[in-house]
């Protein structure tokens, strides 16, 4: 993958509730309502759930800056020089990774309300999806043929360039391994949110209908209103194909019947705080929320170049079919990252 990467993310800033900005601060639209126009960034190394070594939502600073420098650590010792000594790996070891110079998962910890954030997650208290026994099973289908070959359509949606990898158009929309950028375009009828990752693009309607059950949408049918000065979200509809968000060590999965309600407020000129409940009867024991800032950014948004549906997919595939042909077995692989834990 190719991505074009913006520059330097603005680095991510508490939200104190004492010193959130009165509604005399924030940018209006000639219609008085909240302008969300310009574009925004939610890049941190928090992620939508807890990680194992963390047992509590709320981090300490030494833990949260642990962390910063753990992850920093690991990112320059991924961008050190490769020892030409070395020589080629041995066959079937290869790196199987991006270069570090295209990734840009953010440096710091996320913090809300003052507070260093473990996880996205706020309820359930675990800071994990509440999976039903289906649920995890559901999720499981498309896991079973993460790694197949048999044909393209088995193949993530990532790969064939069709939507972005993780949840980054959503909803909700998270975080990923690099392109947390959104821009915001904002109409009395409709805010467009431009995601920088495989530019993909949600449009909200605001006070309009869902669509009818025959016609969903990658990112499911966004219908918006306000309260206040909150814009308020109900998306639903997905296609099937979204329905397992991927991203590097984290796997969520968003049933086609899923609804997805999300709180847009902007606390001050340069943050929203984002707010997202997730509810299925059957994939869930129970809705799951979170809540994530958006940062304003001075970056701009480039072309996302993906060239995997022209390149990529078709080697694998006649890789597959040359193995076949040699009478070997094409292994297959399914990535468990984080999937082998007990149910919650």
């Amino acid at each position: 993958m190719k991505p074009i990467i913006a520059a330097a993310l603005l680095t991510l800033a508490a939200a104190p509730a004492a010193a959130q900005a009165g509604a005399d601060d924030i940018p209006r639209t000639p219609q008085g309502k909240p302008d969300f126009h310009g574009v925004w960034t939610n890049a941190s190394l928090t992620k939508v759930e807890r990680m194992p070594e963390f047992d509590q939502l709320i981090l300490t600073e030494a833990e949260a800056r642990q962390w910063e420098r753990d992850a920093a650590a690991v990112g320059a010792a991924d961008q050190a020089p490769t020892d030409p000594s070395e020589g080629a790996p041995p066959a079937g070891e290869d790196p199987e990774g991006y270069n570090f110079f295209w990734i840009d998962p953010g440096t710091q910890v996320g913090k809300i309300n003052g507070e260093y954030r473990s996880s996205w997650i706020v309820d359930p208290p675990n800071g994990r999806v509440p999976y039903t026994p289906e649920g995890r099973r559901a999720m499981m289908r498309p896991v079973a043929t993460f790694n197949s070959f048999d044909n393209p359509e088995e193949r993530i949606p990532i790969e064939r360039c069709i939507i972005g990898f993780g949840s980054t158009g959503g909803p909700p929309m998270l975080n990923a391994l690099y392109n947390n950028h959104h821009q915001f375009i904002q109409t009395e009828d409709a805010i467009a949110i431009n995601v920088e990752m495989i530019h993909d693009t949600r449009i909200i309607r605001m006070d309009g209908e869902h669509n009818p059950p025959e016609l969903d949408q990658y990112l499911g049918t966004s219908v918006g209103s306000w309260e206040g000065d909150t814009l308020v979200v109900e998306t639903q509809g997905f296609k099937p194909l979204e329905t397992l968000r991927v991203d590097w060590g984290v796997f969520v999965y968003i049933p086609t019947t899923a609804t997805v309600t999300e709180r847009f407020t902007m606390i001050s000129p340069d943050e929203i705080f984002y707010e997202f409940t997730v509810a299925d009867d059957t994939a869930y024991t129970q809705p799951w929320k979170g809540e994530l800032m958006f940062r304003r950014s001075d970056d701009k948004l480039y072309e996302y170049a993906c060239h995997e549906g022209n390149y990529s997919v078709p080697n694998i595939l006649a890789g597959a079919r040359a193995i076949e042909r040699d009478g070997r077995t094409v292994t297959r692989t399914s990535p468990r990252a984080r999937l082998d834990r007990p149910l919650e």
